[in-house]
């Protein structure tokens, strides 16, 4: 018969606690997770930007509109591209008049108001009829 070994140590789990490997492998999962998410975020503040000067040039083309709309049929004219006043002075707004436009007595009014973001230019039309 053979004679067994006395155990000195007592054996621990070999199973307990995470290996390096799978520690550097947890953290390039979560760093690749938050990395789409700071892009996503950066899509978002992109749009909220878009968003906010997309509805103030709305607001400066229907206030124009207004004005227009007030002067009435006879005294409404054309006016080039120009500037909005402060604070608003990155925006240009423009009226377009088309007499006898879709008929006889009525004329079509055009304000459009423009912005300048970091890529392009962007344009904001409102159309109404006057007649007399």
């Amino acid at each position: 018969m053979k004679r067994q070994k006395p155990k000195r140590y007592i054996q621990r789990d070999k199973d307990k606690g995470f290996t390096l490997l799978e520690v550097l492998i947890a953290i390039l999962i979560l760093s690749v997770g938050l990395l789409g998410m700071a892009s996503l975020t950066v899509a978002i503040i992109k749009g909220n930007k878009f968003s906010n000067d997309m509805t103030t040039a709305t607001t400066l083309a229907q206030d124009k509109m207004e004005d227009v709309r007030r002067q009435g049929y006879s005294d409404v004219t054309a006016e080039a591209k120009a500037a909005c006043p402060s604070p608003y002075s990155q925006y240009e707004r423009k009226v377009e008049v088309s007499d006898d436009n879709p008929a006889t007595g009525m004329k079509t009014i055009t304000v459009t108001a423009y912005w300048q973001s970091a890529v392009k230019e962007h344009s904001v039309e409102l159309k109404t009829i006057l007649a007399q």
